[in-house]
């Protein structure tokens, strides 16, 4: 179940921060709404998951899938850029995950 929460808090990390863009500097009272709920959502769930998960390993991967998904999201919502350097590092950071799952133990 740590690994659901852990995942969920994921996801709620990347919708806060894809959020932000619309908060305009936390100016707009919705949308800042919006992005502390998602925000505090995450931070409950990531509470939960390191009940049974190493702290290290679920901060890292709960980082790393807001990092990929913001990024990812960035592109495909914003017209961010897809350049070869900018996708290689996200295959690393992905990398990083599933390696931090796979030697976690549980």
């Amino acid at each position: 179940m740590a690994w659901i929460y852990l995942l969920l808090a994921g996801v709620f990390e990347v919708a806060w921060a894809i959020g932000l863009k619309s908060t305009q500097g936390f100016t707009r009272l919705w949308p800042s709404v919006y992005v502390l709920a998602m925000g505090t959502a995450s931070v409950i769930l990531l509470a939960q998951a390191t009940k049974q998960l190493p702290i290290g390993t679920a901060y890292a991967v709960w980082t790393g899938i807001g990092a990929v998904g913001t990024a990812a999201l960035g592109m495909l919502m914003f017209g961010e850029s897809r350049n070869a350097a900018r996708l290689a590092c996200i295959v690393l950071i992905i990398a990083g995950v599933i390696g931090l799952r796979m030697v976690s133990g549980n």
